[in-house]
């Protein structure tokens, strides 16, 4: 009977768990905010590179983690579906090291031994793994191995990309949300209803945590909630980009799927492509904090977070909604076009930082 319902109405479906999802953060947060004044949990202030003056918790991640995994355990065993329990799992070891890192901090080491065991899991026990690549850089099929270890290196890229957009009120959360969103009704249209659910679940567990998280926030979500963000719209995307292969037996819903899948995720793939390669450039190690991302270069243009946060959402609907129109053109073309997007928008931000540092220079 169940299962008649979830095959008849599966809208009421998504609905429900959004909502079990986004209820379960909106209820917890208080607690956890209370528990972080009591026993002094607070995301200590730098004026370098963060723009918040008072101390805030970190532990925002823990509602958005706590309410995912209780949503997905539900609903995954009403549908029986295996893979989510390897999900949970990564998720729940994910967690731990992002907790450690976010109330005593984790040495780069120890955090990069968790991400690769957190990745193998999902990819040779959770079969979240790439086999083809569509032609992009002239690579089709991809062996066992080869798959596997390609989409290891994807999974802790974006693992580490959304914890590197993670630097304004509302900016993680925001993307994060556009993404489950967006892979959740993707999914619903390809009638892939387990992979749906998990999207829904995650956008949900966001969309609750927002409401204390845009500007002026009141609890940010560390590591934790960034962790577990990127892990899972990592997972989507590997899936999205699968279910859309292109064979004999399968005529995809989506074509150019990896375009598709990076548009999606454009914000935080531009940004720590872009970080990476000029710290590379200047001779500095790539993982040293600065601030030269996206967020602090519009913030030196004097836009307000919740501005940023506006603007970097124009930019990523545009490069959805580009790829997704224009998604016959073919992979690597779109990816070519989503390039040339992102370095319009980053010239754009370079100029107008060079006129105001020229005004500077006059006034002085």
């Amino acid at each position: 009977m169940f299962t008649n319902f979830l095959t008849t109405t599966p809208e009421l479906f998504y609905g429900a768990i959004f909502l079990l999802s986004l209820i379960l953060v909106i209820f917890s947060i208080p607690s956890i905010i209370h528990a972080s004044l009591k026993y002094k949990l607070f995301d200590v202030s730098d004026l370098h590179r963060k723009s918040h003056a008072e101390n805030i918790s970190r532990l925002g991640g823990l509602s958005i983690v706590s309410s995912f995994t209780i949503c997905t355990l539900l609903f995954s065993a009403f549908i029986s579906f295996k893979e989510a329990n390897f999900l949970i799992v990564s998720c729940i070891i994910l967690a731990g090291l992002g907790l450690k890192d976010d109330v005593y901090g984790t040495n780069t080491s120890t955090k990069f031994l968790l991400q690769l065991i957190v990745a193998s899991i999902l990819v040779f026990f959770g079969d979240f793994r790439l086999t083809s690549l569509y032609g992009v850089l002239g690579i089709n099929e991809i062996n066992y191995v080869g798959g596997g270890i390609f989409s290891i290196i994807l999974i802790i890229f974006l693992n580490n990309a959304f914890n590197l957009i993670d630097g304004i009120d509302g900016l993680a959360g925001t993307i994060g949300i556009l993404a489950s969103l967006t892979f959740g009704v993707c999914f619903a249209i390809m009638h892939q209803l387990p992979y749906a659910f998990i999207a829904f679940a995650l956008a949900g567990a966001i969309a609750g945590f927002l409401k204390y998280n845009w500007f002026p926030a009141k609890i940010f979500m560390g590591d934790t909630g960034a962790l577990i963000i990127g892990l899972t719209t990592a997972a989507l995307a590997i899936k999205f980009i699968e279910l859309n292969k292109f064979t004999g037996a399968n005529k995809p819903a989506f074509y150019s799927a990896p375009a598709i899948a990076v548009s999606i995720l454009i914000v935080p793939i531009f940004d720590s492509l872009r970080i990476f390669t000029v710290r590379i450039l200047k001779k500095k190690s790539p993982f040293l904090g600065d601030r030269n991302h996206i967020h602090h270069r519009l913030e030196d243009l004097g836009f307000r977070p919740d501005k940023i946060v506006i603007l970097t959402v124009i930019l990523n609907c545009i490069a959805m909604f580009s790829t997704i129109i224009l998604q016959h053109m073919g992979s690597f073309l779109l990816i070519i076009l989503l390039i040339g997007i992102c370095m319009i928008f980053n010239l754009l931000i370079s100029r107008q930082l060079t006129k105001q540092s020229r005004l500077l220079s006059v006034n002085k």
